[in-house]
């Protein structure tokens, strides 16, 4: 039975994931947007809907599927500086969101910096 809800979570992790790749490929095909831009437009999206508290049951539902892409880490930022500003008022509003994301933020550099320790670049065109 257990494995019944684990193999529905996946699904629904997997689907709602995938639609959020499916609009930034719309995006990248039908607009002139930019790579940049696009992963600009899904870190504030997240940080909107995360702020006016509309990410969070989509989180609950889709579990990794909405909590992993971009839209989660603005989401990240929205939880943490709400956080923060009720536990520190105003001066929450510039450190909340590094105290949420800190380690995930840690997490990417160390692993960047391990990656290019152990491998070295190459041309391409060789």
């Amino acid at each position: 039975m257990n494995r019944m809800n684990d193999i529905g979570m996946l699904i629904k992790a997997f689907v709602t994931g995938g639609l959020f790749c499916v609009a930034g490929q719309l995006l990248i095909d039908k607009t002139k947007l930019t790579p940049a831009r696009i992963l600009t437009l899904y870190v504030v999206a997240g940080l909107v809907l995360g702020a006016v508290g509309v990410y969070q049951p989509l989180c609950d539902f889709a579990g990794a599927g909405a909590s992993v892409p971009l839209t989660g880490f603005g989401n990240t930022l929205a939880r943490g500086v709400r956080k923060a500003v009720s536990e520190q008022g105003f001066l929450g509003i510039f450190t909340g969101g590094f105290t949420a994301s800190a380690g995930g933020i840690c997490a990417a550099v160390f692993f960047a910096l391990t990656v290019t320790l152990l491998f070295k670049p190459r041309d391409k065109n060789k």
